[in-house]
């Protein structure tokens, strides 16, 4: 069973044990003895991947504030890379995002690569935001078509010190990208040019904004603490059913510092024997889309 743990203030609940679960079948307790539950490694089932993209415009570049962006970049490409794949994407002026890394979790080549932002040529100092956000949605989409596990999940998140100055993509336009998409979407601002208003149209899932550019490796932490406990509160719970035919219902029901919160799932238990193992990597089946004609 796949699942998710958070509080009634939707906080993850991250680093919970097998033993913190119990498990009913049918409103009856499952002996956490009989059902030898255990928590597996949840890449199995689903990916995560995040996308960050910063902000190149000539506000950032000529601001002395590019060593201290680099090095927060690379330290948040570091603090997640071990539960998700991570790229990192930049943007100005141009209608086209600038690739740095495509999605990996190597931490040396994260670091390398993220590094050579220091030589990078700002070619049109205005500022892209919408239309970057727009593309860097539809990076993610592509990264995520390709995965072979049944759930994927994809974070944006968006460093920027201003607005959208460019006009390439329209605000309707970019709000309708956004509604559409089903990753989640950050946003770090810092600076006083930037528009909170508009920040938080794009940033549905968390704002991190920071007046004080001497706060921008503060506001990269933040955003990879939110992350990685995203990513941590997400479990794959094996157990052996005592089952062995029939419709069932079970119900995993979790307590942390005495709340209590449970999901139920309806099951078949028609092919159920003896001899479970389940620590066994579930086998899914992943149906992808059929290739359209290319537009």
């Amino acid at each position: 069973v796949y699942f998710t743990v958070d509080t009634d203030e939707g906080e993850p609940v991250a680093g919970l044990m097998a033993d913190s679960f119990r498990i009913y079948e049918d409103d009856r307790l499952v002996s956490i003895h009989e059902s030898k539950q255990t928590i597996l490694n949840p890449e199995v089932a689903a990916v995560h991947n995040t996308l960050l993209l910063v902000d190149m415009s000539g506000s950032v570049t000529e601001s002395g504030d590019l060593p201290t962006v680099i090095d927060a970049a690379s330290s948040f490409a570091d603090r997640i890379r071990n539960t998700q794949k991570v790229a990192v994407y930049t943007f100005d002026g141009r209608k086209d995002l600038q690739r740095v890394v495509h999605f990996d979790n190597n931490p040396d080549r994260l670091r390398s690569r993220i590094s050579r932002l220091q030589d990078a040529k700002t070619r049109d100092p205005s500022t892209n935001l919408n239309g970057a956000v727009v593309k860097a949605l539809k990076v993610l989409d592509r990264q995520m078509r390709n995965a072979s596990v049944p759930l994927r999940f994809g974070t944006l998140v968006v460093f920027t010190d201003g607005s959208d100055r460019a006009a390439r993509v329209t605000r309707e336009q970019l709000a309708q990208a956004i509604d559409a998409s089903e990753h989640d979407i950050m946003v770090i601002g810092d600076g006083s040019e930037i528009d909170e208003e508009e920040l938080g149209m794009i940033g549905r899932d968390g704002v991190i904004v920071r007046g004080d550019r001497a706060e921008i490796s503060a506001a990269f932490s933040e955003a990879a603490d939110r992350i990685d406990a995203f990513a941590s509160r997400y479990y794959l719970l094996g157990y052996c059913s005592p089952a062995r035919a029939g419709q069932h219902t079970v119900r995993i029901e979790a307590t942390v510092d005495g709340k209590s919160g449970s999901l139920s799932y309806d099951f078949n238990a028609r092919g159920f024997r003896p001899k479970c193992d389940p620590e066994k990597k579930p086998r899914f089946n992943v149906r992808r889309p059929r290739a359209g004609p290319s537009s």
